[in-house]
């Protein structure tokens, strides 16, 4: 029992997240304790009102008596609610950043050979960052944050990607991708308008957290929007309804075995329905992109037609490992 215990606390903290929430959990057992033996309570209870405590829902009907009780409350919501909201903001920024790094690859084979050039500063881009240097990816950082969490191979601009001269110096249509990564909708929209006009041929994604905000990018011609805070609640919700949906969704994500691509679809399928495609195609076919829209080929079943893409799983070949560590990044394409 004892070194499985061992074992997992030592899984647990080798990320900033899993010491952060950790660290939440002992600050919650110690203001239980503490309140169970200065309220007169049993240390089950003590748990029940720390918990309602920490998750700020507080029924109100376990409270404490005396001045020493109003201390350990102040003490444990001072302690555990941080710790618990660094803990999920953390969580929340990894599974964006993986999402919109498999996001970043799903590209036509052959036009991926520029830098990925990400505007603006979100929480995510570190682990995104960290994710496309290690696949072999240029990225380039255009900001006026702090970039000290940033890989040594990330180029960072030190500049504000709001502005029209910065956009105009990055030489964005030599870029293979643009990532607008702004904390702010308002800033988003700004750098979307920039981006578009400096390089209206360049694909473009957007983080955002707004849907009338996702709709108006859209309408500029921003391929796709990701909503971190909605991504990791449908996330969590297709996890509470299938127990493995979350294993599954990230292993989509994250996996150097294999990896998404968007392809057209080929003269021999067109006028075919995505079913048929699907049970001949050499690829495991996840979906089709049809007038504009994704499809699964779940509800519909779409017939393909000519300017449709598929959106396909293919298999990676593996490499030995000293290589992919060795592997550096692709030369900057804006010089």
């Amino acid at each position: 029992m004892l070194p499985l215990l061992s074992l997992l606390t030592s899984r647990i903290t080798r990320s900033q997240a899993g010491r952060l929430l950790l660290a939440a959990v002992v600050c919650l057992l110690a203001g239980a304790g503490a309140f169970a033996a200065t309220q007169d309570v049993s240390f089950g209870t003590g748990v029940y009102w720390a918990i309602t405590t920490a998750t700020t829902v507080g029924y109100g009907d376990v409270t404490p008596k005396n001045a020493i009780g109003r201390a350990i409350a102040s003490l444990t919501m001072l302690t555990t609610i941080p710790l618990f909201a660094s803990a999920f903001a953390i969580f929340a920024g990894a599974v964006a950043a993986s999402n919109i790094r498999k996001l970043l690859t799903m590209v036509e084979p052959g036009t991926n050979t520029g830098e990925v050039v990400i505007l603006g500063w979100h929480p995510s881009v570190p682990r995104l960052v960290t994710e496309l240097v290690r696949t072999g990816r240029a990225p380039v950082v255009v900001t006026n944050a702090d970039t000290t969490s940033l890989p040594e191979r990330a180029r960072v601009v030190k500049s504000d990607p709001t502005s029209e001269e910065t956009l105009r110096r990055l030489k964005l249509p030599k870029a293979s991708q643009l990532l607008i990564a702004s904390s702010s909708d308002a800033d988003t929209l700004v750098v979307a308008v920039l981006a578009r006009q400096a390089a209206p041929g360049v694909p473009t994604l957007a983080i955002t957290h707004s849907r009338s905000v996702a709709t108006a990018l859209g309408d500029l011609g921003v391929e796709a929007t990701v909503s971190a805070d909605e991504l990791l609640a449908h996330t969590l919700a297709k996890s509470l309804e299938t127990p493995h949906a979350g294993e599954l969704l990230l292993r989509l994500v994250d996996s150097e075995d294999y990896q998404m691509r968007e392809v057209p679809v080929e003269a021999e399928h067109n006028g075919r329905l995505l079913s048929e495609v699907r049970r001949d195609h050499p690829d495991l076919v996840l979906g089709a992109v049809h007038e504009g829209q994704v499809s699964l080929g779940v509800a519909l079943d779409p017939t393909l037609e000519p300017g449709d893409h598929l959106l396909v799983l293919r298999a990676e070949p593996r490499e030995p490992r000293a290589e992919r560590r060795d592997r550096s990044p692709a030369p900057p394409a804006g010089g």
